[in-house]
């Protein structure tokens, strides 16, 4: 499964999201893609105030705030779909 996060560099809340996905991904099977908005512009138009935005394959976008519990699920439930 692909997880993708829509950010960009020096954001505080997009760290803090990526690092728990990191957690996450210790239980949860998933690859994770950082993708910066500010390379492309189709991406900054669609998400420039709504950082970071989670992509979750076969599931829901997640927009802020990022609760890890409502994270964890949504992944959980992707999860399950992909099998």
């Amino acid at each position: 499964m692909r997880v993708i996060v829509y950010g960009k560099p020096d954001c505080p809340l997009c760290d803090e999201l990526k690092e728990d996905l990191h957690t996450l991904q210790q239980e949860l099977c998933f690859e994770l893609v950082e993708r910066n908005i500010l390379e492309h512009p189709d991406d900054f138009a669609r998400y420039r105030y709504l950082i970071p935005v989670l992509e979750i394959e076969g599931g829901p976008l997640l927009y802020p705030p990022h609760d890890p519990g409502v994270v964890w699920q949504a992944l959980s439930a992707a999860s399950r779909r992909m099998l």
